[in-house]
């Protein structure tokens, strides 16, 4: 999936490089830090993302929280946020989705 996803993006990426692009500035002036930190942002981003059941929205946002310093238990717990407004549909996506992008980023990192 991930492969099929970063294949995605760049062919989108030659065919409308303007939306591309802007939605990347949009993407990273929304992110950087202001009233709200940036690792606050990205566990926002964690919850919508498992309400919406966005599969690389939540590697995405996981991965971008882990770097920005979430740990495990603030990212399930972002997660859980979303179980409560998206019922037993975004409970599946946090069982499966977010605890497997948080095991893989754990595993890489420890592996150097």
């Amino acid at each position: 999936m991930a492969e099929n996803m970063e294949a995605a993006l760049e062919r989108l990426q030659q065919n409308a490089p303007r939306l591309m692009e802007s939605f990347f500035r949009l993407h990273d002036t929304v992110i950087e830090d202001g009233v709200l930190s940036a690792k606050t942002k990205r566990l926002i981003q964690v919850g919508i993302a498992t309400a919406l059941r966005c599969e690389p929205c939540i590697r995405r946002s996981v991965q971008g929280a882990m770097e920005q310093g979430a740990s495990r238990e603030e990212i399930l717990e972002a997660a859980g946020v979303a179980v409560l407004m998206g019922g037993a549909p975004s409970m599946a996506y946090c069982a499966r989705h977010v605890m497997d992008e948080v095991e893989a980023f754990e595993k890489a990192k420890a592996q150097g």
